[in-house]
């Protein structure tokens, strides 16, 4: 079963659907024993990083999550879901994160002369070979919607890379784990096919 973490914030229904859409039968939940025991988790999410911390926190959520990175099953990130994993983010003054990923989600300058929050579809660029890319080609187009992006320590983490006045990481990878800056659910086929390649695995 896939668990899709609720922690209050997020849009756990539009993943639920996508899911469903490719076959993939995915459960909305913040009960710890649905955590521990889903052979895949979801950690989806929009709103404000410290608060996502808090509400995780308060749920009692944390060290489940945590846990379950470590027991080497699947686990796919989506949009504030990966830049939870990072060390801090300088949301709000800086809030420390779940410190999986080493590195800082930073915002973007708001003097490049683009528009923030970066809104609306961009191409990712691969950096290698992952098994939520299969069957998708380098250069597609995904949706996003954000004002900070993630600067890992580790280039080694780093599954493909996207540009906006700044080159970012745009999904990492290492080992079970695997996340994306984009919204997979509202990036139509090559969305689609990243939720049903994940549920593969």
């Amino acid at each position: 079963m896939i668990v899709i973490i609720d922690y209050g914030m997020g849009n756990l229904r539009s993943v639920q659907k996508g899911f469903e859409r490719v076959g993939a039968k995915a459960l909305v939940s913040r009960n710890v024993d649905d955590i521990t025991l889903a052979d895949k988790l979801v950690l989806p999410g929009v709103g404000a990083f410290p608060e996502c911390m808090k509400n995780l926190t308060k749920f009692g959520l944390v060290e489940a999550v945590l846990n379950f990175l470590k027991s080497g099953k699947p686990f796919l990130g989506i949009c504030l879901g990966l830049q939870l994993l990072f060390d801090e983010s300088e949301e709000f003054g800086l809030n420390p994160g779940l410190k999986v990923i080493h590195g800082k989600v930073k915002a973007f300058d708001r003097n490049m002369g683009l528009k923030i929050p970066h809104m609306g579809w961009n191409q990712i660029i691969f950096e290698r070979e992952i098994p939520i890319f299969r069957g998708i080609d380098s250069g597609s187009f995904f949706y996003f919607v954000h004002s900070f992006y993630v600067d890992p320590d580790n280039l080694s983490d780093v599954a493909s890379l996207t540009e906006y006045g700044v080159t970012f990481a745009s999904a990492i990878a290492r080992e079970n784990i695997f996340a994306v800056q984009f919204h997979p659910e509202k990036s139509q086929k090559n969305g689609l096919k990243i939720l049903e390649n994940f549920s593969r695995i």
